[in-house]
């Protein structure tokens, strides 16, 4: 016996839906010679949510990807102080745009010491969540347990850069292991609160080799395409003893109950969303050179464009047998490039469509400028780390606040957006 057809979900409708995001990145913590990141704050969208949200819509935009601050809404343990979101949550209901909600966008509460690496965190941002459904689970049931789940990792415990400043691959290995639980019990508890009317959109960050990936580089360059995807293959029950990676695991302290815990509880993406920009997305590895990745000793990029594009979305397609999502993508450019790669990238799409490939959403991110994360390290004003990628500019006001100055990159994205028939798939 079987129960009732589940209703048909709203990606489901053969449409290719188009939306926006709001950069979102939070690491609160400071310590000499680092300030706190909170784009949000930044960006004056805590004053500016009502207008920033109108502007989504203004562009066509159906839907937007949207981040919670945790660290300000849980400000002790047990506390939780959700005033501003729940004006965020009403203006999304006003204007009739549907938030997919990233719960963690990097970054955890000020209180939670060792951050990533506390052994409770996996319950403390559960139950952050499930306190989010059940608050807004009524009119809230798109989620992103984790944004990029292996640029957390590597940023907070291979690099050293973000906290808890983990190095090496002991640190790589004890965040994806605390980033991968966190996440099960999350989509897990979410799940259990809103039933299926929850939909979970799970997103990675691209990360693709060129140069010389079959010569000296050639061990480095294979381990670092599995490791792109090993928080993903954890949560979703991929990782046994015949994966690439299950050694550098087992040495970092995961051991056969540990392995046996993610393969029993896998939870599934029901949309797979890939984060792509074209000019960095791809790193380069050069005969003869060593770079050791990262902020620190970055490899140089190559700039792959569409080709790189749609290799990312039907790997991600053929990998996880579940609709695909282009979750982010831009160019930090003058307009007019902004402009071509909006062409580009959204024709590219349609002919994949076209070809059978099931790809339901693009997301431009972000609707308006964002600053630079290297912000964080620096001195100087705001305005020295600001990158031009919106649909809209950000300006000093002279005051302290930032205007949103329309751009002709939302006038192209609201026609391709809104362009009915060739998002139905009936011209290309």
């Amino acid at each position: 016996m079987t129960g009732p057809a589940r209703a048909p979900r709203w990606y489901e409708d053969g449409a290719l839906h188009f939306g926006l995001g709001i950069e979102d990145t939070f690491v609160p913590q400071t310590r000499p010679g680092e300030r706190a990141i909170d784009e949000y704050e930044l960006t004056d969208h805590y004053g500016r949510f009502h207008e920033d949200l109108g502007l989504a819509v203004d562009a066509g935009a159906t839907f937007l990807r949207w981040g919670v601050p945790w660290y300000r809404v849980a400000p002790a343990p047990g506390e939780w102080d959700w005033s501003w979101v729940d004006r965020v949550v009403d203006r999304f209901g006003e204007l009739g745009l549907r938030p997919v909600i990233d719960l963690l966008h990097y970054g955890t509460p000020l209180w939670l010491e060792g951050q990533f690496a506390h052994p409770d965190y996996p319950k403390v941002v559960a139950e952050y969540a499930v306190a989010f459904a059940e608050r807004y689970g009524d009119r809230v049931t798109d989620y992103t347990p984790v944004n990029e789940p292996m640029i957390h990792a590597l940023f907070s415990g291979a690099y050293g850069y973000w906290p808890p400043y983990l190095t090496g691959d002991r640190g790589l290995t004890t965040m994806v292991g605390a980033l991968a639980e966190g996440f099960v019990r999350t989509q897990q508890g979410i799940a259990e609160t809103l039933g299926p009317r929850a939909t979970f959109l799970h997103v990675d960050a691209s990360m693709r080799y060129a140069g010389d990936v079959t010569g000296e580089h050639r061990a480095q360059v294979e381990r670092l395409r599995h490791q792109a995807h090993l928080v993903e293959d954890l949560v979703t029950g991929r990782v046994d003893d015949a994966h690439p990676l299950v050694g550098l695991l087992r040495a970092g302290g995961f051991d056969d109950a540990t392995l046996s815990w993610f393969a029993e509880q896998a939870v599934r993406p029901d949309v797979m969303g890939m984060n792509y920009y074209p000019r960095i997305s791809t790193e380069v590895f050069e005969e003869g050179v060593h770079h050791g990745g990262g902020f620190a000793d970055p490899r140089p990029a190559q700039d792959a464009g569409v080709e790189g594009l749609v290799e990312v979305l039907t790997e991600a397609e053929r990998r996880h047998g579940v609709p695909v999502m282009l979750t982010e993508t831009s160019v930090t450019a003058p307009e007019a490039d902004r402009i071509a790669w909006l062409h580009e990238s959204v024709a590219a799409i349609r002919r994949l469509r076209a070809d059978g490939h099931e790809i339901v959403g693009y997301t431009w991110w972000p609707v308006f400028d964002m600053y630079e994360w290297t912000y964080r390290h620096g001195t100087g004003p705001r305005e020295d780390y600001l990158l031009t990628m919106g649909l809209w500019d950000l300006v000093e006001d002279g005051a302290g606040g930032l205007d949103r100055r329309r751009t002709p990159v939302a006038d192209t994205y609201r026609e391709l957006a809104t362009d009915r028939e060739a998002n139905l798939g009936r011209t290309v």
